[in-house]
């Protein structure tokens, strides 16, 4: 079973960018949950690299990214640049001493995830992240290569997710140390309900349903931001995408046109040009149309997320165009 943040494959800026918040937050919940009931503790050196299947894929890979990014090398015992690479591998998840684990995967013996993860030939390198999937590398690669990778992977998940790896005794006893069980939120029914709302296009469905949770938890963040998501959805689900630009493009003054662009810009993906678009706006204008344009920002704001690189950039030049 895949939770809601998981990723298998390149999706719309939008959506990547829910996925993140989405992910953070869940893993933010497990650290939380496994520091309360004191910690999965240490782990052996021989706890680095694990083989996993189709049975145990939920636990060993999902679960276990929540606290520390998971490299899936997919292999077979036919494939002579897997037995170059996965020693390799095995011997870098040692060196890196808990910062990622390394799952192995036997492509011939579970077919179904080799398929989800739409891989064409091995090896086949990934990492999940905070229940996200990224790909890393296909083929062959040096081990400068490889490391260059590994250095990229473990900053990003330090940065974005605050994962830091595993704490490693090397007097440990191999596989003492289990992740603890999260049991589920009380809102994680009403959470699912509004992000298959929000999946299928019932998007009054979805705002309402995230609307309920936060009624309850008003800092829910999962809550918080798909209920951005779904408000953008609903704004431009009527508009003429043609009609908007052609109005933001000859009535540079008119806020009105301005925001609707926007909000075009950043489901397209754009999100740089959504931003910048509204920031224009503000430094061009005053009053109430000034106001319009800054809020709609900091809505969009909400949707992206707080620690984007463009966010916090954006809120520069905001502060700029004000004072």
């Amino acid at each position: 079973m895949q939770p809601r943040n998981m990723s298998m494959s390149g999706v719309v800026d939008l959506a990547a960018v829910k996925a993140a918040q989405e992910a953070k937050a869940k893993a933010e919940q497990v650290r939380a949950q496994a520091a309360r009931q004191g910690g999965p503790g240490a782990v052996s050196p021989a706890d680095l690299v694990i083989d996993v299947d189709e049975a145990t894929f939920e636990r060993d890979v999902l679960q276990r990214s929540a606290e520390v990014p998971v490299v899936i090398d997919f292999w077979a015992e036919w494939c002579q640049p897997c037995k170059q690479l996965s020693p390799v591998l095995e011997r870098l998840a040692v060196e890196y001493n808990g910062r990622f684990l390394l799952a192995k995967i036997d492509v011939d013996a579970n077919q179904l995830l080799m398929q989800q993860f739409g891989i064409q030939g091995i090896p086949a390198v990934f990492a999940v992240v905070a229940g996200q999937a990224l790909p890393l590398f296909q083929g062959a690669a040096g081990e400068a290569q490889i490391r260059q990778t590994l250095d990229q992977l473990v900053q990003v998940a330090e940065e974005r997710f605050g994962l830091t790896g595993l704490a490693v005794d090397p007097d440990a006893e191999p596989g003492a140390a289990q992740p603890a069980a999260v049991p589920a939120g009380p809102h994680e029914a009403a959470l699912n309900a509004a992000a298959q709302a929000l999946d299928a296009g019932d998007l009054g469905g979805a705002i309402q349903a995230y609307k309920n949770v936060l009624a309850d938890e008003p800092a829910n963040a999962e809550a918080k931001l798909g209920l951005a998501q779904a408000e953008l959805l609903q704004r431009v689900q009527s508009l003429d995408p043609q009609r908007v630009r052609r109005e933001a493009a000859e009535k540079p003054g008119d806020v009105a046109a301005q925001i609707a662009a926007a909000d075009l810009d950043l489901v397209g993906g754009h999100v740089e040009d959504a931003f910048g678009r509204l920031i224009e706006a503000v430094r061009r204008t005053a009053g109430e149309d000034r106001d319009a344009a800054r809020l709609r920002l900091l809505e969009l704001f909400e949707v992206v997320g707080a620690e984007d690189p463009r966010v916090t950039g954006a809120r520069r030049a905001l502060a700029r165009a004000l004072f």
